[in-house]
């Protein structure tokens, strides 16, 4: 995709011309309200809640990871919209939309908030990943392919708080992580509780 944004290339026509046909198909406030889900403002404040209640459950280190990856993502976003100066769609005068950092933002920070509070709230993320996105390419704030890059790049950033909590949970089970080896000398439990 970064290619073809680069060269301009038919799947970036094909992203403008998609853009053109759907922009303003719903009203500008609903797709303003949606868009605004990506706001760090409105996404942030949700990953923080979810992290504390993460460390008074004892999860700090999921906590942490999923602190690090919302870190991550202007790191990852900022250089590459730089990088790229896509101009917007309906501002061809202005550059940098290209990925989108509401997208990332929105999907770092539910997803993340989903996985240390309950993974049943995974679809709920997901719906509003979906919603922003959806409202950033009606409003005509992103070209399809600026919000599609941003999910891309932002998969890896979300299996850091999945492996550690994989990895903690292993590590941690009934306040003693310690089995008796061979021979009866303590030895450290790698592999997950035993059954």
């Amino acid at each position: 995709m970064t290619w073809q944004v680069l060269v301009h290339g038919p799947l970036a026509r094909l992203d403008e011309r998609v853009s053109a046909a759907v922009v303003d198909t719903l009203p500008r406030r609903l797709t303003e309200l949606a868009s605004d889900l990506g706001n760090l403002t409105v996404a942030l404040p949700v990953l923080a809640a979810a992290m504390a209640y993460a460390v008074r459950r004892g999860r700090r280190r999921q906590a942490l990871f999923a602190g690090l990856a919302m870190v991550c993502v202007p790191l990852l976003v900022v250089p590459l919209k730089e990088w790229t100066a896509r101009p917007g769609p309906l501002e061809p005068w202005a550059h940098g939309y290209y990925p989108s950092g509401h997208t990332a933002t929105a999907m770092v920070a539910y997803f993340g908030a989903a996985q240390l509070v309950s993974r049943r709230l995974v679809p709920v993320a997901a719906v509003l990943t979906a919603v922003t996105g959806t409202g950033l390419i009606l409003r005509g704030f992103h070209w399809p392919l600026d919000v599609l890059a941003s999910v891309a790049l932002c998969l890896p950033l979300l299996c850091w708080p999945v492996l550690a909590a994989r990895y903690g949970r292993g590590r941690i089970r009934g306040g003693d992580a310690w089995r008796t080896g061979s021979g009866g000398t303590p030895s450290r439990s790698t592999d997950g509780p035993t059954s």
